[in-house]
């Protein structure tokens, strides 16, 4: 027993003793002696590594893997839940099969035309499908809805708002994106429903005296935003479908002349909203509402001639956007819901649109690589984080008006049911994914940074 308390006695007083040696040769890591960068590791609150075009894929499958069977379009008889197959005689009480979203919306047409690029990025023709079986469907009821449109059944009817729409809200993103289908797929039985929306923002819109898009709501001759996604992308693609150059004239002018009432250049901001009678006017840079205008842009220098005089104008008022947003990005790669106001939330639909624009001017060299890649990916990754399992899109603001006072904007709800979010951050992904297959992506001094 002796011996063996000896042992243990011994072996204790070596492990002091070596631990006590061991203190005082073992090397204090500091500046001097060891590469503090390499081996202190950053607390980054998103993923903050190369991105790869596969892990975009991935994201967008998710996706489309909710979205599919979470929007039927077909028709059903909600007294019995009867599905419509004969639309020759006109049901008044017909609906769309009740799914997650509203599949003839704004928001939608976002979506549209975010799975017809990430099809065409991917080649994957399930995307691709998404799109066209929808809008197949919608030229084939079209005609008999058409007929319906009257005051009597105009509240009820479910293709309202695409057989007389009433507003840009209506028409204009429906309208891109139906433009770009028939392009993509040779659908030309997409075309009277096209004409029948650029009909509405061509002739049917209220406009100021200059010819301005605008609405009298809130407030008699106001300016939103919104407004200009709602109708530049389609104005400039029905150029691009008919060649005609009045299309891109009046594309151009609803850029030049919101800008010169909204854009605060010291900033790179628009504000959301313009009263024409306002004195003087209240600037909340909205960013959802910053997206719209910048996407806008980018969707009318895609399609507009080289050649076109407002070229260059929209060019540099597309790339002063890109320099003050870039401003405001925060360190988790978000933007926040009021841009120039960090205590506001992080909005995942905005910093999806200006990563899909960051991406866009990238690729199509309409923004210098080197300054906006870092930008571009990093607002990527932070919006896939947002999207959860399941495939739906969290962190999205909700549909919102236009208010003059800060709480309006602060406490808007967020949900994965916000329509607004799915349509960009397709879209983000399908041109990242063009990005990071013409770009070598590095990591040089820990830093993401992007080279040919």
């Amino acid at each position: 027993m002796n011996n063996l308390k000896t042992r243990v006695s011994v072996l204790l007083v070596a492990i002091l003793f070596a631990n006590f040696i061991y203190g005082q040769v073992k090397p204090k890591l500091n500046d001097t002696n060891t590469s503090l960068h390499i081996l202190l590791k950053p607390e980054y609150p998103i993923p903050y590594r190369k991105i790869s075009a596969r892990e975009i894929s991935d994201v967008l499958l998710r996706i489309y893997n909710y979205l599919e069977p979470a929007t039927p379009y077909r028709m059903v008889d909600p007294k019995n839940g009867a599905v419509i197959s004969d639309y020759s005689v006109v049901n008044e009480d017909a609906v769309f099969e009740p799914g997650d979203f509203r599949v003839v919306s704004y928001e939608w047409g976002v979506t549209y035309a975010g799975m017809l690029l990430t099809g065409e990025v991917t080649d994957d023709g399930r995307f691709t499908n998404y799109t066209t079986e929808r809008m197949q469907f919608f030229a084939q009821v079209f005609p008999f809805y058409k007929k319906a449109c009257d005051a009597a059944l105009a509240s009820k009817n479910p293709l309202r708002s695409m057989v007389c729409p009433h507003s840009l809200d209506d028409a204009g993103s429906m309208c891109a994106a139906m433009i770009k289908t028939l392009l993509a797929e040779k659908a030309e039985n997409l075309r009277p429903v096209i004409d029948n929306y650029i009909n509405h923002i061509s002739n049917g819109q209220y406009r100021l005296a200059d010819g301005t898009l605008a609405r009298n709501f809130p407030y008699p001759n106001t300016l939103w935003l919104d407004d200009l996604f709602m109708s530049v992308p389609a104005l400039a693609w029905m150029g691009k479908l008919t060649g005609d150059n009045r299309y891109f004239d009046d594309a151009v002018k609803q850029v030049l002349q919101f800008s010169e009432r909204m854009f605060v250049p010291e900033k790179g901001l628009y504000i959301h909203g313009w009263v024409q009678e306002m004195e003087p006017h209240r600037a909340f840079h909205w960013a959802r509402a910053n997206g719209w205008a910048f996407m806008a842009m980018a969707e009318l220098l895609d399609v507009l001639p080289e050649d076109h005089p407002g070229r260059t104008r929209v060019l540099e008022l597309f790339q002063s956007q890109a320099r003050g947003l870039a401003n405001y990005q925060s360190g988790s790669g978000f933007w926040h819901q009021l841009i120039d106001r960090n205590d506001s939330y992080p909005e995942t639909s905005a910093t999806a649109i200006y990563s899909y624009c960051y991406a866009k001017g990238i690729n199509r060299g309409w923004l210098d690589p080197v300054a906006y890649g870092p930008v571009a990916m990093l607002a990527w990754i932070a919006t896939s984080t947002k999207v959860n399992e399941k495939g739906q899109v969290e962190g999205t603001c909700v549909g919102t008006g236009m208010g003059f006072d800060p709480a309006f904007y602060y406490y808007r709800p967020v949900s994965e049911y916000a329509a607004h979010g799915y349509g960009p951050v397709l879209l983000a992904g399908a041109e990242m994914i063009r990005l990071v297959n013409s770009f070598k992506i590095g990591n040089r001094g820990n830093a993401l940074q992007l080279c040919k």
